[in-house]
């Protein structure tokens, strides 16, 4: 992923939060904690997950639909734009 600096650490920092969430998540599993409880922390990693696919895919759109990017890849076409979409809903 390519951006400034701050998107990226914004990215980094969901992830990371997300990582944090879901070794919660097995330990509550492992201890037996109440089913209410794991799924309410599942819930908010899936979420923390789901922020940090729209950040990357609103941050790279412009780089996504030009080619314009490090990496000097080609422009995504509409049907693959349309799947990277269709892949965080």
């Amino acid at each position: 992923m390519t951006g400034d600096e701050e998107t990226i650490t914004q990215v980094l920092n969901r992830l990371r939060r997300a990582q944090g969430q879901l070794a919660g998540v097995i330990t509550m599993i492992e201890a037996g904690r109440g089913c209410k409880d794991v799924v309410t922390q599942l819930a908010a990693v899936s979420r923390a997950l789901d922020r940090a696919g729209f950040k990357i895919v609103a941050t790279g759109m412009r780089q996504c639909l030009t080619g314009n990017d490090d990496n000097n890849q080609e422009p995504l076409t509409e049907a693959e734009l349309e799947k990277l979409f269709l892949a965080l809903a």
